[in-house]
């Protein structure tokens, strides 16, 4: 639970505020998690912070959450283009991804258990970016990437908002996104690293 504190500390997620009046406090709760080995042993335990988002209200706590993600057909297409060309593959998983989504909204959490500050009891959270379980959280990851690539250089497809492409020179770099993978492919090894 420490780990997962200091990652939402470290990424500047919230900050301590006196509980406003009229707003709605969504509650925090920790899931555990076991992850096992091969044979089923266990090699790490894992706490992740998630907000209760079902008590969020329609208009007052969020607005939109669709985010999209690459359709299977652009994936096996990329697969193959890959396999054609002669292309290294790569895959990318983007460590707690959703807390990176910036919100639009004025959010406010409770001090998750076991985490409460002493001797600020009564106040909450504020947040300044996505917590899991939260319905625009999705939305906020995938607005947060989608600035990234295109400040970066790279265009989006228009019959696949989570494709990304870019052109430099004669090579050509392929960024797939679903949710928090990214499937990467492209004519230069030297222009991925560069630009992933």
């Amino acid at each position: 639970m420490e780990e997962e504190i200091k990652m939402i500390e470290k990424n500047r997620t919230w900050r301590l505020v006196e509980k406003p009046e009229k707003k709605n406090i969504i509650s925090v709760k920790w899931i555990y998690r076991i992850k096992t080995n091969a044979n089923g042993d266990p090699i790490k335990h894992k706490a992740r912070l998630v907000a209760r988002g079902f008590s969020q209200e329609y208009g007052v706590d969020y607005l939109e959450t669709f985010a999209p993600v690459s359709r299977h057909d652009t994936i096996r297409v990329i697969l193959a283009l890959a396999a054609q060309k002669k292309w290294r593959l790569y895959q990318m998983d983007v460590k707690s991804a959703f807390l990176n989504g910036e919100l639009e909204e004025e959010i406010y959490v409770a001090q998750p258990p076991g985490f409460v500050v002493e001797g600020e009891e009564d106040k909450v959270l504020l947040l300044r970016k996505a917590l899991y379980g939260l319905k625009q959280a999705p939305r906020a990851w995938y607005g947060r990437i989608d600035s990234y690539f295109l400040q970066s250089g790279f265009q989006r497809s228009m019959n696949d908002a989570a494709l990304y492409v870019m052109k430099k020179d004669k090579d050509v770099l392929i960024v797939s996104l679903y949710v928090d993978d990214l499937v990467i492919t492209g004519s230069s090894s030297q222009l991925i690293e560069r630009k992933i």
